[in-house]
């Protein structure tokens, strides 16, 4: 029988620089950084979280291949695109793509894309 699964608590994001990150999400996407071991921090933002691993530290011995810059993650709101885009203008964020048509978990999207300090190619979606 397979595991059945509910949802997605955390995900782990390697980064160059914590310091860097965590202002870059902070500012940009109005998350909340919390020290949550020595340390360790994660950016919160509604019921979920980011721990953020940087380069070159063991943090834990099963990470294998940390590497910066790999990931894609998918962010919804409910905020207008219109001025998610208007809001990353005004903080100098370079959109890749968008707004353009997506594929979410449970909905289309309407997405715009952006890179993070560490070329993570970030989607920040309405769904429609």
């Amino acid at each position: 029988m397979p595991i059945v699964l509910d949802s997605l608590d955390h995900v782990v994001l390697t980064v160059a620089s914590i310091d860097k990150t965590i202002a870059f999400y902070e500012r940009v996407l109005g998350m909340t950084a919390r020290e949550f071991k020595p340390q360790r921090y994660a950016l919160h933002f509604g019921a979920q979280k980011i721990n953020l691993h940087e380069v070159g530290t063991v943090v834990d011995p099963n990470v294998r291949h940390a590497t910066a810059g790999s990931g894609d993650l998918c962010f919804l709101t409910r905020m207008p695109l219109e001025d998610v885009v208007a809001h990353l203008q005004a903080e100098g964020v370079a959109i890749v793509q968008g707004p353009v048509g997506a594929t979410g978990a449970r909905h289309r999207l309407r997405s715009v894309y952006i890179y993070d300090p560490d070329d993570n190619l970030i989607e920040i979606a309405n769904e429609v």
